[in-house]
């Protein structure tokens, strides 16, 4: 207890020196990608860093006097991981960054160390609301669930759903996905008929479609992390349900692009919402597109463009910072940074540091022999639903 308790303050100490200028004696900045780069959310951090990595080719390695240095690192999606991991990076490589994040345990792990250390941490993945609430050294450049689900829901009543079951992964995201999705559709007259939430380690979605089949709704609102979403379409398929007239929908994590082709033409006119397709119809994306499947030899999908956006929110911190990598400046640079992203406008929220985007209404479809969410509606600069209503109230 005594070795476990001297370590604990030998931590602290190192923690908060490097909070008082450690990282600012670098020449050049770290940024700490931690990612789950094996297991079931591999997808998530090959495309993550793919992205990352993407943005530092095309604008080079030196930024405001600065060498900027990619530190990798795999959590394999565990959160006690993500935390020996982010200790690591701070007191021994002196990263002036942590980011990446995969689910929202991981992110929510290192948050306290990011306050103690003052060390900006970028959520490139991780999708619930509360996680920038954690820290004020937190910053968003991916997406919250609620902003996709409420435009779902909005559209679902619209076009002759009525009765729903919800299947969402039983952790952070699905939860807020859940909630955000029955209060919408709630207020807008839907009736959901039934609400599962699926074990998000290793899943098996057979049981869970099946009841929500006995239930007969008109269609299924899914949450499932990216990576997942193929499994569960393939067992939809399996049980019927598509046969059987039910629709699926919800945000687009379930059509994740990375995962599209794989699914087979069963999941054509799936519809969902999402801030990012591979075929956003601008010209930025197009080449963002080109010069990804260059680097990387696969398609990006909305983690890669989270990763992407990412790296400019670095760049663009320490052009504002003259190079001092002090993370009170830095956050505070951030805060309302506006740009033009491959999935559109998008800015980062001054008063909760999440960002504020684009979501579209997609369809898949099939465009020149391959599967493709195909953007039909837009609904602009939507904030977190979740803290909008908050600071309503």
């Amino acid at each position: 207890m005594l070795r476990r308790s001297i370590f604990t303050s030998l931590m602290t100490i190192a923690v908060g020196a490097v909070g008082a200028g450690g990282a600012a004696a670098q020449e050049g900045v770290k940024v700490g990608l931690i990612l789950p780069m094996t297991g079931q959310q591999a997808s998530t951090g090959k495309q993550v860093a793919a992205g990352a990595r993407l943005y530092v080719q095309q604008h080079g390695a030196t930024v405001a006097g600065k060498k900027i240095e990619l530190v990798i690192k795999d959590d394999a999606t565990v959160p006690e991981n993500s935390k020996r991991i982010a200790q690591e990076l701070i007191v021994n490589d002196k990263v002036g960054f942590t980011a990446g994040f995969g689910i929202t345990p991981s992110a929510l792990s290192v948050a306290p160390l990011s306050t103690q250390a003052r060390v900006p941490q970028l959520i490139m993945a991780a999708g619930t609301s509360i996680i920038t609430e954690r820290s004020p050294y937190i910053a968003r450049t991916s997406f919250t669930m609620a902003q996709s689900s409420v435009i779902i829901a909005d559209w679902a009543a619209r076009n002759g759903i009525n009765k729903v079951v919800t299947i969402v992964s039983d952790y952070g995201p699905g939860h807020d996905s859940e909630v955000s999705f029955k209060q919408r559709f709630g207020q807008a007259g839907g009736q959901v008929v039934g609400e599962l939430r699926v074990p998000l380690m290793s899943p098996d979605f057979a049981p869970f479609l099946q009841r929500a089949r006995d239930a007969g709704p008109d269609a299924i609102f899914v949450f499932v992390p990216a990576g997942q979403g193929g499994i569960l379409v393939k067992q939809f398929i399996e049980r019927g349900l598509d046969k059987a007239g039910i629709k699926l929908i919800g945000p687009g994590d379930v059509t994740d692009d990375d995962l599209l082709n794989g699914m087979g033409d069963a999941v054509l006119g799936t519809v969902t919402a999402h801030m990012y397709s591979a075929l956003h119809p601008s010209e930025k994306n197009k080449a963002f597109v080109e010069a990804f499947k260059a680097a990387n030899g696969f398609r990006p999908n909305f983690m890669a463009v989270g990763g992407y956006d990412g790296m400019h929110l670095v760049y663009e911190a320490l052009k504002a910072t003259n190079g001092a990598t002090g993370g009170d400046a830095l956050i505070a640079a951030m805060k309302g940074m506006k740009w033009e992203s491959p999935r559109g406008p998008i800015s980062i929220d001054p008063d909760t540091r999440d960002i504020i985007q684009n979501i579209y209404v997609r369809k898949v479809e099939k465009v020149a022999g391959e599967l493709y969410n195909v953007e039909f509606d837009t609904f602009e600069a939507v904030k977190d639903p979740v803290k909008l209503a908050t600071m309503q109230n």
